[in-house]
C-alpha cells in the first residue's frame, strides 16, 4: 500500500496555464529575468558609451544629449520600456527569492557553495545597492536635486558631470556603486546566457569570457569617468 495519506492522494495537482501561469513558474521567471536582462545590458552598454564623450570634449556630450532630447517621443518610449525592465527584473527576482525559500524552508546543516560563485550569492545585496543608486543618479545629475549637489544645468551636461564629480563623496559613491553593478552584470550576463538556452559544454567557456569581458570593460570605464574628473584629467 502506499504511505501516501489519502487526502494527499485525491489533492488534485495545480498546474498554472496560458501566458501568466507560465510566467509564474520557475522557467517563466527566469525567461523574464533573462528578456529583461537583455533590454538592461543593452542600455548600461549604451549609456557607458554615451557617458564616455566626455572625454571627447563638452561640444560632443552636450551635441549627444541635445539629440536624444530632440525626439522627446522616442525618448520616452526609450524611457518606459526601461522601466517596464526594471520592474519586470526586480519582481521576477523576488518571486525566485520566494520559491527558493518555500523549497527550502530549513538551512542547510553546511553551506556548500562548489558551483555559485561570488557574484551569485551577493546578488541579493547588489540588487537593492543599484536601485538605490539609480535613484541618486537621477535625482545627482539629471534633476539636480540630490544632497551635496550644485548648480546644476539644464543644457549643459558636460559641466553637470564636471560639478557633480568634484564632490569627493559623490565620487566615491559611484565607485562603489559601479563595482556592485560589475558584481551583479557579471551573473546576471552569465545567468542570462543559461536562461536563453545558449548553455552548452563546447562553448560555456567563451561566454563565460564574454561576460567577464563586458563586466570589466563597462565597470571600468564607468569608474573611470568620475575619476578622471575628481583627478583633474577632465574639467
Amino acid at each position: 500500500m502506499s504511505n501516501i495519506p489519502a487526502t494527499a492522494q485525491h489533492r488534485p495537482l495545480t498546474v498554472p496555464t496560458g501566458p501568466l501561469g507560465f510566467l509564474s513558474m520557475t522557467v517563466g521567471l527566469k525567461l523574464v529575468m533573462a528578456v529583461s536582462g537583455v533590454v538592461l545590458v543593452g542600455f548600461v552598454v549604451a549609456h557607458f558609451i554615451g557617458n564616455a564623450l566626455i572625454w571627447v570634449g563638452p561640444e560632443a556630450i552636450n551635441a549627444y544629449s541635445h539629440a536624444l532630447h530632440a525626439a522627446p517621443e522616442l525618448l520616452w518610449v526609450a524611457r518606459i520600456v526601461l522601466i517596464v525592465a526594471v520592474i519586470a527584473h526586480i519582481g521576477a527576482a523576488l518571486k525566485l527569492a520566494a520559491k527558493n525559500t518555500a523549497a527550502r524552508p530549513q538551512r542547510y546543516k553546511k553551506k556548500r557553495d562548489h558551483v555559485t560563485n561570488y557574484a551569485a550569492r551577493t546578488m541579493i545585496w547588489s540588487g537593492p545597492i543599484l536601485l538605490g543608486f539609480i535613484l541618486f543618479h537621477l535625482a545627482h545629475l539629471t534633476l539636480g536635486v540630490a544632497p551635496g549637489t550644485y548648480e546644476h544645468s539644464t543644457t549643459d551636461v558636460y559641466s553637470n558631470v564636471v560639478r557633480g564629480f568634484s564632490i569627493p563623496w559623490v565620487t566615491g559613491l559611484y565607485v562603489v556603486s559601479m563595482l556592485a553593478l560589475g558584481n551583479h552584470l557579471f551573473h546576471g550576463t552569465w545567468s542570462m546566457f543559461q536562461s536563453l538556452g545558449l548553455n552548452h559544454a563546447t562553448y560555456n567557456h567563451k561566454l563565460m569570457r564574454l561576460a567577464l569581458g563586458l563586466t570589466v570593460f563597462v565597470t571600468l570605464g564607468d569608474i573611470a569617468i568620475p575619476l578622471s574628473v575628481l583627478f583633474g584629467l577632465v574639467s
